[in-house]
């Protein structure tokens, strides 16, 4: 019997043949997500033998797409996102700005016309989010400040995408028409494009709206409706069918991106008390799906191209990896910095992915695009693509390097920031006997008012810039840096506080706090959180004070209220 199963054969050839390479690369020491983007290369048009269905895996890698966002909105919040903005917004404009310059005079230079120049440096100016993550993810910083600066700068990038999406297509007459600008504008008509522009806006904040008003109170609802039967495959199904419902409908009904849809569902599924519970369900799922979004990019890869275009490909190349690159790293320092978060940042955005292809793809369809420019497109972010795992491992040797051989890189690691100590007039009770409180996010927020009801002097150490400028303007002890930095937790006076509160979650970094907490202050009670189980068993066992986590933490939190609610009527006695 013959069967013709399409979806079945390239769903059994995209995970087999990913296994085996991503295995083997692994073992080589190589990211296995090189393996992946092999294995799509293999099963692709332009290599000969078996060829897969590239349109089901490129719908399979949408799934993908929009299971990962989903993830990074059930660990990324409407207020992280608030909390970057002045850095995230402007400077991912900035950057796509010059990045699209760059692209597009390379394209002009090669003869390209300048509609055909503009499409490919759009395209090469907006970065994956998808191969983000997982590099923050294998490195677990995806909750770290720097993580959060770059996906912020990534979620700009998004929605700038978006909108330059439904511009292109009233703005094509112009571009393939450059001499007669007034001409087409006219046929077209001249309102045309305001138009674009204002509809567009009106649904992205109708669909914006929409989710932070309804659906945050529709969702947890619905999660806690469904936990409440007892049922661990109906939870999961509720939660894929959330995310995937609601990334369609916003593409049907608002004209939103799969992947912002999804990464809005997950932002509002978070303020749930089951978010956690989701993020573990769809782990596995967004897993299985991300490699199929990697072996579909390896399937659109013509290798042909390398030996056409040689001089096209490295320059596109240089452009994803080094200008866009060092584009962002300098407006990450203008913004005051340090130069670990201009490096990761310029990380993040040395390469391109699902929007440059979706981008590319329009512009042939709007006969902006040639195949020579695809082409040039898929190559730049499939060799991006494999090489930002080792662009991600070279920040620290080059943090290092540029601090032992250049001036210039010591004088911005050390250049004196209005926020990087206290204040002269700072009140002594903040300085002696004070709770030093590492990290002001949901857990450290909580803690800081609980501290302040009480009356107890706090000094909080903070990444975020302007985290640390609201809390000076609301009166509060706020030192801007790393608490990793000897320096920094000086500036906190650690050497005379009577605890150190850490409510970071990275335990090499609480770790590192610890160490030089107690070298300054050897009789500093330590009191710090992690996530699970190992983390704390680990902690425990380097002597690290009072760890709280999970169940047990509840436990010592209710059997607290019980005692406190008690010990009046024991008194009385």
């Amino acid at each position: 019997m013959e069967h013709n199963f399409p979806l079945i054969t390239t769903v059994t050839a995209g995970f087999g043949i990913a296994l085996v390479l991503g295995f083997i690369v692994e073992q080589l020491r190589t990211p296995a997500l090189v393996g992946y983007l092999i294995a799509g290369i293999l099963i692709g048009p332009a290599t000969p033998g078996f060829v897969a269905d590239v349109e089901i895996a490129s719908q399979l890698s949408e799934i993908g797409v929009m299971l990962l966002m989903f993830g990074v909105g059930l660990h990324f919040s409407m207020g992280d996102l608030l909390a970057v903005k002045r850095i995230a917004i402007p400077g991912a404009v900035a950057q796509m700005g010059l990045a699209t310059l760059l692209g597009a005079l390379l394209a002009k230079w090669w003869g390209w016309n300048w509609g055909s120049a503009l499409v490919f440096g759009l395209s090469l100016s907006c970065a994956s989010t998808v191969v983000l993550l997982k590099a923050l993810e294998a490195r677990g910083a995806l909750e770290s400040m720097n993580g959060r600066i770059a996906v912020g700068w990534l979620v700009v990038e998004d929605l700038a995408t978006v909108l330059i999406l439904v511009l292109l297509p009233p703005l094509s007459g112009i571009l393939n028409s450059p001499g007669d600008v007034a001409g087409v504008a006219a046929k077209s008509g001249g309102d045309t494009l305001l138009v674009a522009i204002g509809k567009t806006l009106l649904q992205i904040s109708a669909f914006v709206a929409l989710m932070l008003v309804a659906g945050r109170r529709v969702i947890p609802w619905l999660l806690w409706r469904v936990a409440r039967t007892g049922s661990r495959e109906l939870f999961t199904l509720s939660v894929i069918a959330t995310a995937i419902g609601i990334a369609y409908g916003a593409a049907v009904f608002f004209h939103v991106s799969f992947a912002l849809g999804a990464f809005f569902a997950g932002m509002v599924m978070r303020e749930s008390e089951f978010s956690h519970r989701a993020a573990e369900e769809s782990l596995p799922l967004r897993d299985a799906f991300s490699v199929l979004f990697f072996v579909s990019v390896g399937m659109l890869f013509d290798p042909g191209v390398l030996l056409e275009a040689p001089l096209g490909v490295l320059g596109t190349v240089l452009i994803i990896i080094l200008g866009k690159s060092l584009a962002a790293a300098a407006l990450t320092l203008i913004f005051r910095y340090p130069l670990n978060t201009a490096l990761t940042v310029a990380a993040s955005l040395a390469q391109i992915g699902e929007f440059s292809f979706i981008l590319g793809s329009l512009g042939m369809a709007l006969g902006l695009a040639s195949t020579e420019s695809m082409n040039l497109i898929l190559a730049g972010a499939m060799i991006s693509i494999a090489l930002n795992p080792f662009v991600f491992a070279a920040i620290q040797p080059l943090q290092r390097w540029l601090l032992k051989r250049s001036a210039l890189a010591r004088r911005l690691n050390q250049r004196e920031d209005p926020y990087a100590q206290l204040p002269m007039s700072t009140d002594q009770k903040y300085l002696q006997g004070q709770v030093v409180l590492v990290g002001c996010g949901r857990v450290g927020k909580r803690i800081a008012r609980a501290l302040k009801a009480r009356n107890i002097p706090y000094v909080v150490v903070e990444q975020n810039r302007e985290c640390v400028e609201d809390l000076r303007r609301e009166g509060v002890a706020a030192v801007y840096g790393d608490a990793t930095e000897p320096e920094v937790l000086v500036q906190s006076h650690i050497a005379h506080a009577a605890m150190l509160v850490l409510a970071t979650s990275s335990p090499l970094d609480i770790r590192k706090m610890v160490e030089i907490a107690r070298t300054l202050n050897p009789a500093v009670e330590v009191v710090a959180r992690t996530h699970n189980d190992e983390e704390s068993r680990l902690l425990r066992s380097e002597g690290i004070g009072v760890i709280f986590h999970g169940e047990e933490e509840l436990a010592k939190s209710m059997c607290r209220h019980v005692v406190e609610r008690f010990a009046p009527a024991e008194r009385r006695e």
